[in-house]
């Protein structure tokens, strides 16, 4: 009798009804690999970059100066004069940084501080001065960017009350004072007139030059240096030689291998996103937050952001220079670079889309224009993206971070995603043209270079290894160097939010 397969469950007995008379079969069905295959996650942020490559034997830190402007509050020095060949009055400033989550809403022009600046006729008034715009700052409303707190005083009282070094309200907030103290101030012409927008500063120290001539309106310069370093990173997967011969699935390493690339792919990609959001230089909260731990879904004002704060913030962006035209790296064979016209990207996780859709404008009309109502005529759009408010083009990314448990303690939660009993904290991120730059080792200066090692069994490697003598394992590597410096950090922002369930 011939050999028959019947049902392939192979035969328990003689003779056994319905079973492969040769044996059980390893295969009775069609294994629709490709159909499991996930798809390669989509590299979001990496194309936002350009990348630096470290040369050999050059240590593991990138430096570069930035030149302030003339024109800028940042440009603090003494060596100026006015338009008489002297300078009557001083100028006093005082640095404001926020230890835990960045700064807000001030541009930086590549330092890490607020700066209030304060004129006087002599330390002590210039300094005066400089407190009555920190107080001002600390009580303007969080909506406008300050801090919104109460203070005692107006003057240096309120001061005091608010940067109080062990309980002081800002302090608790994060906030750090430096160069508050008498004998910090310089001369006031070193900048002109620095950042200043006021119509009356501006007229009175304007460089005019008399016929004469003379050592009169010299102006000072000041750099700073930002720093980057990187660090090496990989993972490493072993088999063995029969795990290959002996699986149902022949092309077995080929999926694997492709798997172990994607993986490095979304942890270069994940520790990328993390260094943008902490290096944000514009932060908001939602509602009447004033910083993560506030952020909340219960009260009359919940963690919501609202078209007043997107307005609000592209302002912002707008006086921190921040260009509308966004340069991204197209994914295609030949690697190219494109530049989007009048856009500033958001990116949001998928859970923010229900507050982004419903999001109503000053007349309570829908904000939320969908992309297929503007694509055909805006050109480009990047993968992932669903719409615009106001002046940001929106970009689900599903793989965004969070921070989860961070915010205020749960009551009665009306509907937002929670994690241990404290609301999870969601951020809303923009990303101006060359804000930031990933550091790599031994690239093309274009992207990140995986070094990928693959050792086969019975390989002349796999032989020499002393802990396997009969070349039964092998293994497959892979490592890279990653990096990041923030360039222009006040071109990043991130708005903070709850979502909804």
């Amino acid at each position: 009798m011939a050999n028959q397969y019947n049902n392939g469950t192979g035969a328990t007995g003689k003779n056994a009804s319905g079973d492969s008379s040769i044996g059980a079969q390893l295969s009775d069905f069609h294994y629709q690999r490709n159909a499991l295959i996930e798809a390669r996650k989509k590299t979001t942020f990496m194309q936002m970059a350009s990348t630096l490559g470290m040369p050999k034997n050059m240590g593991k830190r990138i430096k570069r100066d930035h030149y302030i402007p003339i024109l800028d509050d940042a440009n603090i020095n003494d060596q100026g004069i006015d338009a008489a060949g002297l300078s009557v009055t001083q100028k006093s400033t005082i640095r404001v940084t926020n230890i835990t989550v960045g700064v807000i809403d001030q541009r930086r022009t590549g330092t890490s501080d607020l700066l209030f600046v304060g004129e006087g006729a002599n330390d002590a008034a210039a300094l005066l001065a400089a407190k009555q715009k920190v107080n001002d700052f600390m009580n303007a409303d969080t909506a406008l960017g300050g801090l919104g707190l109460t203070l005692v005083g107006v003057d240096a009282a309120g001061y005091t009350d608010g940067t109080n070094s062990t309980d002081g309200l800002a302090y608790v907030l994060g906030y750090r004072f430096s160069g508050d103290q008498t004998g910090d101030s310089v001369a006031q012409t070193g900048n002109l007139y620095g950042s200043s927008k006021d119509i009356g500063t501006i007229q009175g120290k304007l460089p005019v030059l008399s016929e004469n001539g003379g050592a009169v309106n010299r102006v000072g310069m000041k750099r700073v240096s930002i720093e980057g370093t990187f660090e090496k990173f990989g993972f490493y997967e072993s088999y063995t030689k029969e795990s290959v011969d002996f699986d149902s699935d022949p092309d077995l390493r080929s999926h694997v291998n492709r798997e172990m690339l994607n993986a490095a792919h979304e942890m270069t990609e994940a520790a990328l996103q993390i260094d943008i959001l902490n290096s944000a230089g514009v932060v908001r909260y939602g509602g009447d937050a004033v910083s993560v731990a506030t952020i909340t879904g219960e009260g009359g004002t919940p963690s919501l952001l609202t078209y007043t704060d997107f307005m609000r913030l592209s302002i912002t962006l707008d006086n921190n220079r921040t260009p509308k035209e966004t340069k991204m790296i197209t994914g295609s064979k030949q690697t190219d670079t494109r530049t989007i016209d009048g856009a500033r990207y958001m990116f949001i996780g998928s859970e923010l889309v229900p507050s982004i859709r419903r999001m109503v404008d000053l007349f309570n009309n829908q904000a939320f224009i969908p992309v297929h109502k503007y694509a055909a005529a805006g050109g480009m759009i990047m993968k992932g993206e669903i719409g615009s408010v106001d002046q940001f083009r929106i970009v689900v990314v599903p793989e965004m971070l969070h921070w989860a448990g961070a915010g205020a303690a749960e009551v009665t939660n009306p509907g937002y995603h929670a994690t241990g009993g404290n609301y999870d904290v969601f951020p809303m991120l923009v990303i101006g043209d060359e804000s930031f730059t990933t550091i790599g080792f031994q690239t093309n200066g274009k992207v990140v270079k995986f070094k990928i090692k693959h050792v086969k069994p019975e390989s002349d490697a796999a032989y020499s290894l002393e802990s396997d003598p009969f070349g039964e394992k092998g293994f497959m590597s892979i490592k890279w160097y990653y990096g990041f410096m923030g360039l222009r950090t006040e071109r990043l922002a991130v708005l903070k939010s709850v979502a909804e369930l």
